[in-house]
């Protein structure tokens, strides 16, 4: 590592898990993986939604959280400099993010979606983006009943609106991925001068000593099927360009799509829910990824994954996707026609896409790979005076 710990230096990262894991899961345990590698002393403090009922979530949510003492006497028995925030919903709470600094922490609120202002993160419905609810303002929300059920919106959107203050009153900077997630948290209310770009990283095991795109036999899709993801535009293209397409996850719209795959007679697989291992393997076969994702997508942990595997991936032009992959490599959001086309070409052209797969693989290693993540980490924490 270029960057050594600072002496003094102790990170408590806290978590409160999603009861479905995704990239936020798979952020949290990098941090902790990097930290151990770069010799940083840490310690985790993690709870489960899975293991809280309803009820039980509700009263959490509305109160501020309930872990604050729980926080406080971790803080103290650890002595740690730095508590860094993930996901805080709904059993640590605001309340936690106070103990912390009052114990005598530095405060670091990681934001993998926008889930400070919008009750279900995604900012995403009715088929298209959506940032009605900004700053204390979170009745859209409430009005179009986003989590699909009246008591639940009611809880989310009030406990947002109540507690935001006290959100911004703890943390000294917030974290997101992109620069784009970092633009649009500071229109919808956050202070620009708090919040850092930190990309998400890959250890280097994830990274492919060179791209075999040229031997790929299909284009593979990997995430949830849900309508933010586009997975409908996926399966027109591969019917318009012949391509085969394989797709794994699950999501509300697999009965749709495996419809649409059906009547379209498109060369499609749907392999549902898959293991790592057998994700790193269809990666090794793949041809190229799609990410026809129609959502403000922040940082996508598929888009990476394929870049560390020397993949070539042919993106939507929004949210992070663009200044992940870059923009030559984009095409517009909801374009089946224009997303064919990309695919068409590179399938025709082994030698293309191994030219994609390097340069893509090279893009990783510069901006993703774990010693610049570290780095940037300890130059933050530095920053805020955590550490000698």
């Amino acid at each position: 590592m270029s960057a050594g710990p600072r002496p003094g230096l102790r990170v408590l990262v806290l978590h409160n898990r999603y009861r479905h894991h995704g990239g936020e899961e798979r952020a949290v345990d990098s941090q902790m993986a990097a930290l151990r590698d770069a010799g940083v002393e840490h310690r985790t403090l993690l709870r489960d939604s899975a293991q809280a009922g309803p009820a039980r979530a509700a009263a959490s949510m509305l109160g501020g959280g309930g872990g604050a003492r729980e926080v406080r006497d971790a803080v103290r028995a650890f002595r740690a400099t730095v508590l860094h925030a993930h996901n805080i919903q709904p059993l640590f709470g605001p309340r936690s993010l106070a103990a912390a600094r009052g114990a005598g922490a530095r405060v670091v609120l990681s934001l993998h979606n926008f889930r400070l202002f919008c009750a279900i993160g995604v900012a995403f419905r009715d088929g298209a983006t959506c940032f009605r609810c900004r700053g204390r303002f979170t009745l859209p929300g409430l009005a179009l009943d986003c989590r699909e059920s009246p008591a639940e919106s009611a809880v989310y959107t009030a406990a947002l609106a109540v507690h935001q203050p006290a959100v911004l009153e703890a943390v000294d900077r917030f974290v997101t991925a992109s620069a784009f997630a970092a633009g649009q948290l500071a229109r919808l209310g956050l202070p620009a001068e708090r919040i850092e770009v930190i990309p998400n990283h890959l250890p280097p095991t994830a990274f492919a000593p060179s791209s075999r795109a040229h031997e790929g036999r299909y284009a593979l899709m990997a995430g949830r099927l849900a309508r933010e993801k586009g997975p409908e535009v996926a399966v027109e293209a591969a019917a318009l360009s012949g391509v085969p397409l394989k797709v794994t996850g699950t999501g509300p719209l697999e009965g749709e799509v495996r419809e649409l795959a059906a009547r379209l007679r498109a060369p499609v697989e749907l392999l549902g829910r898959v293991e790592r291992a057998e994700l790193e393997r269809l990666l090794s076969g793949a041809a190229m990824v799609v990410m026809p994702s129609v959502g403000p997508d922040v940082f996508p942990y598929s888009a990476l994954e394929a870049m560390a595997a020397g993949v070539p991936v042919v993106a939507s032009r929004t949210g992070g996707l663009t200044e992940m992959v870059g923009e030559e490599r984009c095409v517009p959001r909801r374009d089946p026609i224009a997303l064919a086309a990309a695919m068409r070409a590179l399938w025709d052209d082994p030698d293309r896409r191994r030219a994609e797969g390097e340069a893509l693989l090279a893009r990783a290693r510069e901006r993703h790979g774990e010693e610049r993540y570290v780095a940037s980490l300890l130059d933050l924490y530095g920053r805020l005076g955590a550490g000698g």
